[in-house]
């Protein structure tokens, strides 16, 4: 289960797929000429997570242009909840993986050595019989840790990969919404 989590989560949080290096300049490039259609934001929304957040904002100021700047902050504070709610999916459960993997294997640990030493006091005991069974007892631990320490490791990567895209995000909305609420220049005619 774990394995199939860090599959989907790697295919999941592709840059591509979440945040594209040249995203925000393509968007404030697009909004320098106007508000952009509602047609242009349902492509940007379907292009990638940063997409479908820079169109929630973009159309709010659609539906509203005289938006301030709390609005439209409002506006992508909520769409990032949401973006960082999809991209969190199933790191929750990788976390809960890496904890009770090793929980699992030392309870196996102990009901085997549990096992092995109420058969011994029963039958007399054979020594290397008893060593066989320790060993296969402690395998149980060897393979929680197994699953345990590459699933910890992979939600600590898949974490900080969020946190990164997040402040990326972030960062974007600023440029956004400082583009946005920048005095425009007066045209002359």
């Amino acid at each position: 289960m774990a394995l199939a989590l860090v599959v989907e989560r790697a295919l999941a949080l592709r840059r591509m797929r979440i945040a594209p290096p040249s995203l925000v300049d393509e968007v404030l490039s697009l909004t320098r000429q106007g508000v952009p259609t509602p047609e242009m934001l349902n492509v940007l929304a379907s292009s990638c997570v940063f997409g479908m957040v820079l169109a929630q904002g973009l159309r709010g100021i659609l539906t509203n242009p005289r938006l301030g700047e709390a609005g439209l902050r409002q506006i992508f504070e909520m769409a990032g909840k949401h973006a960082a709610h999809q991209m969190e999916r199933y790191l929750s459960a990788l976390a809960a993986i890496a904890s009770a993997a090793p929980l699992l294997g030392l309870l196996g640990t102990v009901i085997g050595m549990i096992e092995i030493f109420g058969a011994q006091t029963s039958g007399g005991g054979n020594p290397a019989q008893m060593a066989h069974g320790i060993s296969i007892a402690l395998y149980n631990t060897a393979f929680g840790l197994m699953v345990a320490i590459p699933s910890l490791l992979a939600w600590r990567y898949f974490r900080a990969r969020v946190d990164g895209f997040l402040h990326e995000m972030e960062q974007g909305c600023e440029r956004v919404v400082a583009e946005w609420l920048a005095p425009k220049p007066a045209s002359t005619t």
